[in-house]
């Protein structure tokens, strides 16, 4: 459980940042880059441009990290994707404002988001690469749910710690300075997590690997693999941030709920979405990956603009509406859960860090780190209040094609145990 532990911690400081920010973005568009001129509305949009561009740096984090991890191991390059990402995380809450640097500010800013989204592409690819090549027989998919479990964690225990800030220091103060705060809190995060990494020995596999010598790089089949694999999860990236990091900026810019409301909303999704991850990869190592991550899609593709509207009605109690969102948080796991042990499945281990990377960063790179951005300029260029809806469903529904799909020629089936009986995420 150490591989665990160690894998899946990297990822809970990674998702916390990203989780927090995204539930701040109206707090830190006010101290950031609304003063550089325009509405709270653009001053927005720049704070969600600024979160894209850490998302487009993600891949090129992959293949840096995920080429190095895939030469000389698992274990050194995780310890300096966390130090990496706790560094930058920490240095946010300590940044000085527009009104106290100027333009300097944003800039300094987007700098330390850059670094984030260069760490956070090696991130995900190390961390699902480690725990499935320590997984037991039968249990890849369980194992490989963690890192999706702490994907929820992370953005649960972001939007607690802003809703609890909001409501312990009152909007103002926490404009003022309390905002720093969340950002600090990575500081103790990551050094648990460098403490778990520094004291894991490297994977079985990886060791095999390298007293056998590398095979051809087959970088055919890898690219390939790497798009199907971008389809597979997109659905996934696009529904799970519309639903668990946008939607309070969303209620706040777009049916003008407070912020302490905005955020309180939040936690029923995230909920929702931690408790359905595990037993959904649990449940791909006995009948598939596919399966799952195909009925999630579906089903966010037809609910997501009746939930929407449920959202958008004053009639609709707040118990009801907290109901809901926990359901849709839900209907994400089923995708998030087995994601990663399919991911992992779909590529050799000699390239397993870069493809998996690859494939998860490029699509968080479009459809997670663009959503808030797409969302929130389509509304109001719109006004049509359901286009979070349509985002998540029209992805949803794209994702749902590319798992149809079988996996291409060349993808194992076995991965780290040839012995036991693989469940195909093909099947």
């Amino acid at each position: 459980m150490r591989a665990v532990a160690a894998g899946s911690v990297g990822n809970l400081v990674e998702w916390y940042e990203f989780g927090v920010y995204g539930y701040l973005a109206t707090v830190l568009a006010e101290r950031f880059f609304t003063p550089m001129g325009g509405s709270p509305a653009e001053g927005l949009v720049r704070t969600y441009v600024s979160f894209a561009l850490a998302f487009f740096f993600r891949p090129l984090g992959a293949a840096l990290f995920g080429r190095l991890g895939d030469r000389i191991g698992r274990r050194p390059v995780l310890i300096g994707v966390v130090a990496l990402m706790t560094a930058a995380t920490t240095l946010i809450g300590v940044l000085p404002t527009y009104a106290t640097a100027g333009a300097l500010a944003p800039w300094l800013l987007t700098f330390l988001r850059v670094l984030q989204g260069l760490s956070a592409g090696g991130e995900f690819g190390g961390a699902v690469a480690l725990m499935t090549e320590f997984a037991p027989p039968g249990r890849r998919g369980l194992y490989g749910a963690w890192q999706s479990f702490t994907v929820a964690l992370g953005l649960l225990g972001g939007a607690g710690v802003a809703a609890a800030t909001a409501t312990v220091l009152g909007e103002a103060q926490l404009v003022g300075w309390g905002w720093r705060l969340p950002f600090l809190l990575a500081l103790p995060l990551g050094l648990v997590a460098l403490w778990l990494r520094v004291g894991l020995e490297e994977t079985p596999e990886f060791r095999e690997r390298k007293r056998a010598g590398a095979g051809p790089g087959g970088a055919g089949v890898v690219a390939s693999a790497v798009l199907l694999g971008a389809g597979r999860v997109m659905g996934w990236s696009a529904a799970g941030y519309t639903f668990l990091v946008v939607l309070p900026s969303y209620l706040q810019a777009s049916l003008h709920t407070d912020l302490r409301q905005a955020l309180l909303a939040t936690v029923p999704a995230n909920v929702g979405f931690a408790v359905a991850i595990l037993p959904a990869g649990l449940l791909s190592d006995r009948v598939g990956r596919r399966p799952v991550m195909l009925t999630g899609a579906v089903l966010v593709a037809g609910l997501a603009v009746p939930l929407f509207n449920l959202l958008q009605s004053d009639g609709t109690s707040a118990v009801t509406k907290a109901v809901a969102t926990c359901a849709a948080g839900a209907v994400v796991g089923l995708m998030a859960g087995p994601g990663p042990a399919l991911l992992s499945e779909m590529f050799p281990a000699r390239v397993r860090w870069t493809g998996l990377g690859l494939a998860y960063s490029l699509s968080n790179a479009v459809f997670s780190g663009c959503a808030g951005l797409i969302i929130t300029e389509a509304v109001r260029r719109t006004g049509d209040v359901d286009v979070p809806a349509y985002y998540a469903a029209g992805a949803c529904a794209v994702s749902a094609l590319a798992l149809l799909k079988p996996t291409l020629t060349g993808a194992p089936r076995s991965g780290n145990h040839p012995q036991e009986r693989q469940v195909d995420p093909c099947e």
